[in-house]
């Protein structure tokens, strides 16, 4: 029998590094689901490959200045014309550890992976201040929640 193991990309940027325990918390959760395979990276490390390679993705950011985080961005920039013939139709989700209210972030995420086209099958998971326990067991549970949607051909 052939393995057929879902590829998940959790695919974040971080300076305080609030978003990173986010990552690893979703992480975490996507990789407790036996049938799929996590892949963790920054935004900076990143590239097409990994997007062709995805077959869900859970986006990380900062909310910085009421927007995602410029490395986010930078990827976004990097890999969307490229993307463009392969008319990726991946489900996704969006973490966001806020100063504010993240819904800046929120929006402006959402209105770019509409064009690759991804579709946002989980609500947005937005984290405000300092994260901690509470903010980390969501992240652990959006993740799981993704994989597990993956795996049964729910997503």
């Amino acid at each position: 029998m052939t393995e057929t193991r879902k590829k998940i990309l959790v695919l974040y940027h971080t300076q305080s590094g609030n978003t990173e325990k986010l990552a690893h918390a979703v992480s975490t959760g996507a990789n407790q689901e036996a049938e799929c395979e996590v892949r963790t990276l920054m935004a900076f490390q990143a590239s097409l490959a990994d997007l062709l390679w995805a077959e869900g993705i859970l986006f990380g950011t900062p909310e910085n200045f009421g927007y995602m985080s410029g490395a986010l961005k930078d990827f976004f920039d990097r890999t969307y014309y490229p993307a463009e013939p392969y008319n990726l139709n991946i489900p996704f989700g969006l973490f966001i550890s806020a100063g504010n209210d993240g819904t800046g972030a929120e929006r402006e995420v959402q209105r770019i992976v509409k064009g690759y086209p991804f579709r946002q099958v989980i609500p947005t998971l937005i984290c405000k201040g300092d994260v901690n326990e509470e903010h980390l067991e969501a992240a652990k549970v959006l993740g799981q929640t993704l994989a597990a949607g993956l795996s049964m051909g729910i997503f």
